[in-house]
């Protein structure tokens, strides 16, 4: 199933209690619950003024329309085609520098 990164404005995010926090997760998982097993959460991460939210889904589409029920802004969508980590780097031969 295809993977998307949601980028979300939200003012004051960073700022955010963890009892609002809280809300809104619970509104983001009534709206998945409502939507069916077809679109899930993975996770989000918080910065100062933006939220960026992993999904699972099927297509963009659905995506929008969890936004939409939910009051939540979906100010770009974008396809992951790769996830990279440091455990990439393990086939990469060293370079020295003497």
């Amino acid at each position: 199933m295809p993977k998307y990164m949601i980028e979300r404005t939200m003012p004051g995010a960073g700022e955010l209690t963890p009892q609002q926090l809280q809300a809104a997760s619970q509104t983001s998982c009534a709206v998945l619950r409502e939507l069916g097993p077809k679109i899930q959460w993975l996770e989000t991460f918080v910065t100062a003024n933006k939220v960026y939210c992993v999904f699972i889904a099927p297509n963009e589409e659905i995506i929008r329309e969890h936004a939409r029920l939910g009051g939540f802004a979906a100010d770009s969508i974008a396809l992951i085609t790769r996830v990279v980590d440091p455990s990439m780097a393990d086939s990469c031969s060293a370079i020295l520098i003497a």
